[in-house]
């Protein structure tokens, strides 16, 4: 059943029940206007880590903390009633241990009112995933360029060419058997992509994938238009509002300067109206 056609949420389960069939829509949103615009539409909505870079200004997603992941998730849930709401759990939230890592993922969801959370890691994270799963916490798995691990990969790289292939289905084979129910491959060469879709029993969400993933998702910033800082390869603008937010706000500006903003029509008179 498609999106547009859903009367409420959909749930983890639903989102795996969809592997080999119809692709999953999903973008990330950190505000409730542009969550009400995508309600119904994408399957899941994610509210990303990085809205520390998209909204915040921040450089990287490193900064981020639970309390802004929480306030943004507060104000996504309030747009969303046909779309599920997936969390991201910030950088230092979860990596310590299983036991930190369910307290946090606990406080996201019973705060924000989230679906399912997700988190960054393959193998190294197998018994964390199994640990949430096992007490109820609904796990999206993100392997590939991993942004929570800059540092160590090097930068912004493809991830998964040549001989580092096999470890990266080794994450894709560790994340399905502790229990995600989706797995986010990022930045990750397509032809291997192809083989992780078909390969685990999860559906795959690619971001710089392939269009064989069983879902796709983008930051919805970057495909409106309206972060222009940097553009990924990964990224195609659907719209270019950053411009014509730009080009209105000139608009103001020269109307102002001339003083043909307010017009008659935007000012009050002295006299009462009579009803």
């Amino acid at each position: 059943m498609s999106a547009t056609a859903r009367k409420t949420a959909p749930m983890p389960t639903d989102i795996l029940a969809r592997k080999g069939g119809a692709p999953l829509v999903s973008l990330t949103a950190y505000t409730t206007p542009m969550a009400q615009v995508m309600d119904g539409i994408c399957d899941f909505v994610l509210v990303g880590n990085s809205v520390g870079m998209v909204l915040h200004g921040l450089p990287s997603t490193l900064e981020v903390t639970m309390e802004m992941m929480i306030l943004h998730g507060q104000a996504v849930r309030r747009g969303l009633t046909q779309s599920m709401l997936v969390i991201d759990m910030p950088f230092g939230s979860y990596e310590q241990s299983p036991a930190q890592a369910f307290e946090n993922a606990a406080r996201l969801m019973r705060e924000t009112g989230a679906g399912a959370v997700k988190l960054e890691g393959g193998e190294v994270m197998e018994d964390t995933i199994a640990f949430l799963t096992k007490r109820g916490i609904p796990v999206m798995a993100h392997i590939g360029l991993t942004p929570q691990s800059i540092h160590t990969l090097g930068g912004y790289k493809v991830q998964g060419r040549g001989a580092a292939a096999t470890q990266l289905m080794a994450d894709a084979q560790a994340v399905t058997r502790a229990g995600a129910f989706a797995v986010v491959l990022e930045k990750v060469p397509q032809a291997l992509a192809d083989q992780i879709t078909e390969t685990v029993a999860i559906p795959t969400i690619g971001i710089g994938a392939s269009a064989q993933c069983d879902g796709q998702i983008l930051v919805v910033d970057d495909m409106l238009g309206l972060f222009t800082a940097f553009k990924a390869k990964f990224v195609k603008r659907y719209a270019h509002l950053g411009d014509d937010a730009k080009a209105a706000v000139q608009a103001y500006a020269d109307e102002v300067t001339a003083r043909s903003f307010p017009g008659p029509e935007h000012v009050f008179s002295d006299e009462v109206s009579k009803t």
